[in-house]
């Protein structure tokens, strides 16, 4: 138990480091702006309570906002990604399976799961984080192609994280 705290932690800092300094300043002419501090969220352990991972999500979320200047933008939807995570993985993983599965991990779960697993949540956090910082319906079909284009590059930068620190589920 304190050595998955401690892995979490470090995964924080980092991916919240990486992400503010940088990818801040990183996009295609605003269409496509990658998130890949969202990739904490997406590796908690399966059997996290869910309180504690709204708690997570929400202060991943602000920790982001502290640096964007978004004010709440990303907790917002850290925690609409938080509660999308806990449909998606109630829907898709048998209860059965946490004890030999403990978190969704590329190596663990599989190449097909994860990818769909990581595509889904990133364009509901993106959905939310996009639709509330236009606000306007007038530019509906701009922030929809903004959604996609990042959710798209965000989820590519996970799988390459993800390879980089691959590891094979050992049976």
């Amino acid at each position: 138990m304190g050595r998955a705290v401690i892995i979490n932690a470090i995964r924080f800092v980092l991916l919240i480091a990486t992400q503010v300094f940088l990818l801040k300043n990183t996009g295609y002419y605003n269409l496509s702006v990658p998130y890949l501090y969202i990739l904490f969220i997406l590796l908690l352990p399966f059997n996290i309570p869910n309180g504690l991972l709204f708690l997570l999500a929400f202060v991943t979320g602000l920790t982001v906002d502290v640096f964007y200047d978004t004010l709440g933008l990303h907790a917002l939807a850290c925690s609409v990604m938080a509660f999308v995570r806990i449909i998606f993985i109630s829907i898709t993983v048998q209860r059965d399976g946490f004890d030999n599965e403990p978190e969704p991990r590329l190596g663990i779960m599989g190449f097909r799961w994860f990818v769909f697993y990581a595509i889904i949540l990133a364009f509901f956090h993106h959905l939310v984080l996009f639709i509330f910082e236009a606000f306007r319906l007038s530019d509906l079909g701009h922030t929809l192609v903004r959604v996609v284009l990042s959710s798209l590059l965000s989820t590519f930068l996970i799988l390459v994280t993800e390879f980089v620190f691959y590891r094979k589920k050992v049976r």
